[in-house]
């Protein structure tokens, strides 16, 4: 019997994750425990101890982490090296003292170098440094990639990571002032629909970004856990080609909202880096048969649970 414990495990992925367990991806032979932050201070060494010892997991996906989107990161890169580091430091070094099988950590294509060529791939984690609007984020998750080639080394662990491009569906974080770009767009054009507003997007909507539905990066998660044996990060991604402008992004969003009114760009806010192409090439060797949701599909069932949980999903 395998005890899979997720961390972060309430928030957009681990959602995601509970959903295709309990129902696609359902296994007899697998028992999911999920946890959230309310369950436990992974900061605290001693706490996340305790989880250990309660669970006694032999598998774990670690989603947990203090993230926020572009203006949040600004403003507290040393907060999210510090608190992040702490978290991923005592999350392995358990894993180790419990003699977990395979730990698969959740990192960010935010994690590699600002100057770099593309469609970026696995290798180039380490080539440079990394933007500099989240370096302290940043840094602290191309830790874990660190902490697994040592946990190999020294201990023969199969410790991995996975890096997915932006993700986006229900149980997001919608908050207007922390959100990533399409749950504060949804956010936004459901506000400005409501109130008979313009949509003020912030940015030019130039930028280019490959976005996953969580639904889809749950059943990768999963596949994961089950098949992949490599120490080597993953990036689980939707293809080049799937590649949209915020522009497009919008379009969308104002389509499954019924939206009609005006959209206005602020150009004197930040735009943040152009583009991050990652290639999901290695990923396609591995599942040749994966479908990933059309994103007009995946944004339209975004916004259907938005609307319907508003007054949660709002704060």
């Amino acid at each position: 019997m395998k005890t899979i414990l997720v961390t972060g495990g309430t928030g957009l992925v681990g959602s995601a994750i509970r959903q295709v367990v309990e129902s696609t991806e359902k296994r007899d032979d697998e028992k999911w425990v999920f946890i959230g932050s309310k369950d436990c201070d992974l900061e605290n060494v001693e706490e996340t101890r305790k989880l250990f010892e309660s669970v006694k997991p032999t598998h774990v996906i670690h989603l947990a982490a203090m993230v926020g989107g572009l203006f949040h990161n600004l403003a507290h890169n040393l907060k999210f090296f510090r608190k992040n580091m702490a978290i991923n430091d005592n999350v392995l070094a358990l894993c180790h003292e419990f003699d977990v099988v395979k730990c698969v950590s959740c990192l960010s294509t935010c994690i590699f170098p600002d100057k770099t060529t593309y469609p970026i791939d696995e290798t180039m984690v380490h080539l440079g440094p990394p933007h500099d609007s989240n370096f302290g984020y940043s840094y602290a998750k191309r830790m874990i990639d660190v902490l697994n080639k040592g946990y190999a080394q020294e201990h023969g662990r199969k410790y991995t990571s996975v890096i997915p491009c932006n993700v986006f569906g229900p149980h997001d974080n919608y908050n207007l002032q922390a959100g990533h770009v399409l749950p504060a767009l949804i956010h936004k054009a459901f506000v400005a629909k409501r109130d008979n507003t313009s949509l003020e997007v912030f940015g030019s909507g130039k930028p280019l970004r490959q976005f996953i539905y969580s639904m889809d990066l749950a059943r990768l998660f999963v596949r994961v856990v089950r098949e992949y044996e490599d120490v080597e990060p993953l990036i689980l991604s939707v293809g080049e080609s799937d590649e949209v402008s915020i522009r497009d992004a919008v379009s969308a969003v104002v389509k499954a909202m019924e939206f009609t009114g005006n959209v206005e760009y602020d150009t004197s806010k930040a735009d943040g880096q152009f583009k991050k192409t990652a290639s999901n090439e290695k990923l396609l060797k591995l599942f040749p048969d994966f479908k990933f949701t059309p994103f007009e599909q995946a944004i339209q069932e975004s916004v259907q649970w938005f609307v319907e949980n508003y007054e949660t999903a709002r704060k």
